[in-house]
């Protein structure tokens, strides 16, 4: 997700504050070989990781299992609370509906809840972590759509200078943020889940947790697409909808890797081209 400073030399950013603040990072095969052609071989599972996996999933059974006969015993349904169910999980969805309007393409008129500044964290997430961020006018529109009025100016100088024509060569990116020919750029943030740490009547500070797509298709990419895990924290304020003050970001949390083969490069060109994002809504 494009949302730092320092970028470092691999050409991905590093961790920080959005506009001026921290970016995910894309690490560089270091011997020049052919990225893609390198992914595309298989993982080798051992006999022992075969064990593991088979023990796995005999626990999930026993587990799914009791999960299904628990509280069984005739036709008695009523519990220790006097019927009561558990409460929902803080991060479960809440089945409300998304925002039916946009703003430049982006999601807006949220409503002036919790829910409501946890359904913006997510969504200005997706903007500021897009590959439109990569191109002047796109992103100047984003952040005029997503910022305060009192913060533009500022997010837009820090986002001017992150973006920079050193950084978009060493990405490969020519002036206007486009890949070469026969390249896809790719650079999406996928928002996990959501959590207020802090509200009040004006004001709301959002953490947002996410996994991000980031890098070039090709077959002599040095930048193959890459995914990473890290977490956005967002302060916004309320002005007749949430807009956002300012932004920071840390790594993770981050699950382990799974045993899925490495999709080629034409593979995860046509998938980022055919399938569209999300709106998100608490």
């Amino acid at each position: 997700m494009s949302h730092g400073d320092d970028y470092g030399d691999s050409g991905r950013p590093d961790e920080g504050a959005y506009g001026g603040s921290g970016h995910t990072r894309t690490r560089l095969p270091d011997d020049g070989t052919d990225a893609y052609g390198d992914a595309r071989r298989a993982r080798t599972r051992s006999s022992s990781r075969s064990l593991v996996t088979v023990v796995g999933v005999v626990v999930l059974l026993i587990a799914a299992i009791a999960f299904a006969n628990r509280g069984g015993g005739g036709d008695d349904t009523s519990d220790d609370t006097g019927g009561s169910k558990p409460e929902t999980a803080p991060t479960a969805a809440s089945g409300d509906k998304p925002v039916r309007t946009t703003t430049g393409g982006i999601p807006s008129g949220y409503s002036h809840t919790r829910k409501g500044a946890q359904s913006a964290g997510a969504n200005y997430a997706v903007a500021l972590g897009s590959d439109a961020m990569f191109n002047t006018a796109q992103r100047h529109e984003i952040v005029e759509t997503v910022a305060a009025s009192s913060r533009v100016g500022q997010l837009q100088s820090g986002f001017d200078a992150d973006y920079s024509a050193d950084l978009l060569d060493k990405i490969g990116l020519d002036d206007n943020g486009e890949a070469p020919s026969g390249s896809t750029f790719v650079n999406r943030t996928l928002p996990v889940g959501t959590k207020v740490t802090s509200y009040g009547t004006t004001s709301a500070t959002v953490e947002v947790w996410c996994n991000s797509l980031f890098g070039l298709t090709g077959e002599t990419s040095t930048n193959p697409v890459t995914s990473s895990w890290f977490t956005v924290t967002m302060k916004l304020t309320w002005d007749d909808d949430w807009k956002v003050l300012e932004t920071s970001q840390k790594s993770g949390p981050t699950p382990v890797n799974g045993d899925n083969p490495v999709s080629g490069s034409d593979e995860i060109g046509k998938a980022v081209e055919e399938y569209g994002g999300f709106t998100y809504a608490r």
